[in-house]
């Protein structure tokens, strides 16, 4: 029987060798290897998505030069002849196209399960952790254009909070001021949104988008899903005004937590609220034109994505780079991604009805 060091060593191997097999299927556009890297059902999630994308890059004349995965494990469940791990994957690939190259990388999160079998240590199933198409709460109007608003599912208003160390620090409530890729300095909020002319920083939004990609500004609450609360703060980096109202469901406003209470509006945090409150026309404050194309976008722009063509919008972007043809590459959480190609077709919640807004944020509140 092997000993215990034997045993951790087999399935920490097992990883390796699962990481190594998806980073080569993935860099040659191997569809087979792919599907037998884990159960079938993960199998063919990691070729399917990839398929997409092999077919995206072709037809944009995109290569990828390198591709490199590193894993983190970050919790496992030692069950002596099964292990079950939470492992982080660091996907770094850069790309070129037209003698343009840039760096891509995001962060995904799987489960994976190993199991020692006829005394050789293998995968035995794999699943995301959280993808783009995690659920998150959804509101509409009900009949004014900026509230009031209804629940559409019986779920929490926010996502989840990861617990901070700041602990109690977190529950003092807190006057935000614009600016700087810290999102400290500048505007004060009290007078924020009476103020005109205030120029939109993209450089800061952009900059801020850089800094905080792959960990939360330990100045805001963190949600599991993210991608809103990101993209807030990059726009409020870059000077974007809030529009305090007092009330959740309306203006774009946070405040953090008071007394353990929430107190920020669903347009700052939540997909679909955001959306519909930069699509909403108005004279002064944080605003948006909606344009037909991604090409038509500039840094510091955000696109919208709705998953399955409903019109509930689940996930939010925002542009920090572009290709050699003019196409937006583009910062994001929930899945923690910077300078990914804006079509996300090499996400798990990608279909074949998902539909895209495109939102010219205004050069001048």
């Amino acid at each position: 029987m092997a000993d215990i060091q034997t045993v951790a060593a087999g399935w920490k191997q097992a990883l390796f060798e699962y990481v190594n097999t998806v980073n080569e299927a993935s860099l040659r556009g191997d569809e087979t290897r792919l599907r037998a890297a884990a159960d079938p059902a993960h199998g063919s999630r990691l070729a399917e998505r990839m398929l997409r994308a092999s077919r995206r890059d072709a037809e944009r004349g995109i290569r990828v030069l390198r591709s490199e995965v590193r894993a983190r494990i970050e919790r496992h469940t030692d069950l002596g002849r099964e292990v079950t791990a939470d492992v982080a994957l660091h996907m770094i690939r850069t790309c070129e196209q037209k003698g343009v190259e840039w760096q891509e990388e995001r962060i995904e999160r799987e489960r994976i399960r190993f199991a020692l079998i006829d005394g050789e240590w293998k995968v035995d199933g794999a699943e995301p952790l959280l993808a783009e198409g995690s659920v998150q709460m959804m509101w509409v109007p009900v009949d004014e254009p900026d509230g009031p608003f209804e629940r559409t599912e019986s779920l929490p208003s926010v996502p989840l909070i990861y617990t901070h160390p700041l602990g109690a620090e977190r529950n003092r409530p807190r006057v935000f001021a614009a600016g700087g890729a810290d999102g400290l300095g500048g505007v004060q909020l009290n007078d924020s949104f009476t103020r005109r002319g205030i120029p939109y920083r993209r450089d800061l939004a952009v900059a801020y988008a850089e800094r905080w990609w792959n960990e939360p500004n330990p100045q805001y609450e963190y949600f599991e899903v993210n991608c809103t609360n990101y993209v807030s703060q990059c726009l409020f980096a870059g000077r974007a005004p809030m529009n305090y109202t007092g009330r959740r469901e309306s203006g774009w406003w946070y405040k953090g937590r008071v007394g353990g209470r929430e107190w920020w509006s669903y347009s700052w945090a939540v997909a679909d609220s955001l959306r519909r409150y930069l699509a909403m026309p108005r004279s002064f404050g944080l605003r948006a034109q909606e344009v037909d194309a991604p090409e038509k976008l500039k840094l510091g722009d955000v696109i919208c994505y709705d998953w399955d063509g409903t019109g509930r919008f689940g996930h939010n972007t925002i542009v920090t780079a572009f290709t050699a043809d003019g196409e937006p590459l583009v910062n994001a959480n929930t899945v923690a991604s910077r300078h990914r190609f804006w079509d996300y077709q090499d996400s798990y919640a990608w279909t074949k009805n998902t539909r895209y807004r495109f939102f010219h944020i205004a050069d001048e509140f």
